[in-house]
């Protein structure tokens, strides 16, 4: 089942989100007159997970931050960014309907998981009833069933990791970016989190983009493996700190409801 479906016995109708390709045409990232990336060239197709590896510091979390548009202002991107005919890369980070997905969770401690989960509900699921059904339904396909009403303080590392997924899946993006969401979590946990997130990119064909540093991320991703570093025109290959405050407040928001917030 999508997450993007309505639980069975909603009448409300709710489409499916077209499957669509996420392309980076001639893309740059510079600090000062430093380019960091680029110009970077890649196609990401629904449902594939492509990769992005390199050493710390050379812009890999500040490329998705251009992608999502909340690249700090100290630094500069510049190229044409297309999810599917549209090129987003001139919209607001809301109007780009692009998820993320950071080391950290970002659950907010105050709201209950139903309440966190409501926030990635577009305003067009209405009614009270109608909304704690959809977060319902998507917790059951997490096996996560009685968990509505928790506090976030009582989940495992796990469970935390999931319900961060659920709540950028309910929001319906059009393309999932992930920056190194697995690298906080113990070795076995890392396995079983990182095939949850990526069943639910390829179920829910979202063309993804991962930034890690660990080989094994890479391999179960399964797609193209793009090595970046300073001042390269990057080709792809096959192969096997916590996030600014300003994608920490875009991540944890309704990011693709002009009407934040919605209540549940």
């Amino acid at each position: 089942m999508s997450l993007e479906q309505p639980p069975a016995g909603n009448p409300e109708a709710h489409a499916q989100t077209p499957k669509q390709t996420l392309r980076l045409c001639g893309v740059e990232l510079c600090l000062g007159e430093r380019r960091l990336i680029g110009p970077l060239d890649l196609t990401v197709a629904p449902g594939e997970i492509v990769t992005l590896m390199g050493p710390s510091g050379c812009g890999k979390s500040s490329l998705l931050g251009y992608l999502c548009g909340t690249l700090d202002p100290a630094f500069h991107g510049a190229g044409r960014v297309l999810l599917g005919s549209d090129e987003i890369s001139t919209l607001l980070p809301e109007r780009r309907r692009v998820g993320i997905l950071f080391q950290d969770d970002l659950l907010f401690p105050h709201l209950s998981v139903a309440e966190n989960l409501a926030f990635g509900l577009p305003s067009s699921v209405h009614g009270r009833a109608a909304r704690r059904a959809r977060i319902i339904a998507a917790l059951a396909e997490a096996d996560l069933e009685g968990f509505a009403d928790r506090d976030p303080a009582t989940l495992s590392g796990g469970q935390r990791a999931r319900i961060a997924l659920l709540r950028t899946l309910l929001a319906a993006p059009r393309a999932l970016l992930l920056d190194e969401p697995f690298s906080k979590l113990d070795a076995g946990l890392r396995d079983r989190v990182r095939r949850f997130v990526f069943e639910h990119a390829r179920l829910n064909a979202l063309p993804s983009l991962l930034v890690t540093h660990d080989p094994a991320d890479a391999e179960a991703a399964g797609g193209k493996v793009f090595e970046v570093g300073v001042g390269q025109r990057h080709e792809a290959g096959q192969g096997p700190g916590p996030a600014p405050r300003c994608a920490q407040e875009y991540a944890a928001k309704a990011p693709f409801d002009p009407s934040f917030p919605a209540k549940s």
